[in-house]
């Protein structure tokens, strides 16, 4: 293997802090990764990474190199993307993260467009709601809806979703229709747990600017956006969900909007990428494509 390809195979074991990982992104088998890794320090004379059963840390000497190694790749695919623009676009594989109902209403339709556009480029899409390790799973960006707290991440605002506090016919038909926060102590909301924290996110509205909680009785907790959706549906409570991508639902009536005066706040939305993690022109024209279809007011 030539030394700019052990440099791409060391970037990648450090960046995932897996030699397994590191394989799988790069297709290649575990082996080859691991003699790669071993051939760079055998040639420097120093130890880059500690090993153990668990995990892959990096060395004193290990973190100069990814770091001189990073920063030489980047220069590298700089001066490949100056002949971009005499014709030949980008091309290669790009690894997006997207919250599943995003992905399905939104992005994923949307996708024909960008491959009629850009022919050479593939995309696989994590579809889930759990907020994935952007630099561990080699994932090139992702869209985050919520308040972003991890501020190693560069992010690119979207915008905001509006929300709306919802129910089905069968759960109002069972239950009645509140008219007041004060209703709510009476009522069954279908919980939404965090992925990050495993706790159940709060009922929430808005008075004078001011965003405010409400304990809520539940029955029911998921993980997932279409749960979500699903559980309000079926009539187990009530639920804030987004409006885009519900509005043929309330056409029908197969949701009813309730407490329309107490709204929880807007669900700001934002593509994010690690700041570590070089955009190359098929990322690039990728977040660009994605801020376009996504754009919000």
């Amino acid at each position: 293997m030539d030394q700019l390809k052990s440099m791409q195979v060391f970037l990648a074991v450090a960046d995932s802090k897996s030699f397994t990982q590191a394989a799988e992104q790069l297709d290649l088998p575990r082996a080859t990764v691991t003699n790669a890794v071993q051939a760079i320090e055998q040639r420097l004379g120093v130890r880059l990474l500690q090993r153990t059963t668990r995990k892959v840390s990096l060395t004193v000497e290990g973190q100069l190199y990814l770091d001189r190694c990073r920063a030489l790749l980047n220069d590298l695919e700089d001066v490949n993307a100056l002949f971009l623009a005499s014709g030949r676009k980008p091309s290669g594989t790009i690894r997006v993260d997207l919250p599943e109902r995003i992905a399905r209403l939104s992005v994923i339709p949307a996708l024909p467009g960008f491959f009629e556009r850009y022919p050479e480029i593939n995309v696989r899409v994590g579809a889930n709601d759990r907020m994935a390790d952007l630099v561990g799973e080699g994932i090139d960006c992702a869209v985050r809806a919520g308040v972003l707290r991890d501020s190693t991440l560069i992010a690119r605002p979207l915008g905001a979703m509006e929300q709306v506090n919802v129910a089905s016919p069968a759960y109002l038909a069972a239950h009645g229709t509140p008219q007041s926060l004060d209703d709510l102590r009476q009522h069954w909301a279908v919980h939404y747990f965090s992925s990050q924290t495993g706790r159940d996110l709060p009922w929430e509205y808005v008075v004078d600017g001011e965003v405010r909680t409400l304990p809520m009785r539940s029955r029911l907790s998921v993980g997932s956006s279409e749960a979500y959706l699903g559980a309000c549906l079926a009539g187990i409570g009530l639920a804030q969900i987004p409006r885009p991508g519900i509005e043929p639902l309330l056409a029908t009536g197969d949701l009813v909007e309730v407490l329309p005066q107490w709204r929880p706040a807007p669900l700001p939305v934002s593509i994010i990428y690690s700041h570590n993690r070089h955009l190359s022109p098929r990322v690039r024209v990728f977040v660009d494509w994605l801020a376009e279809i996504l754009k919000l007011s």
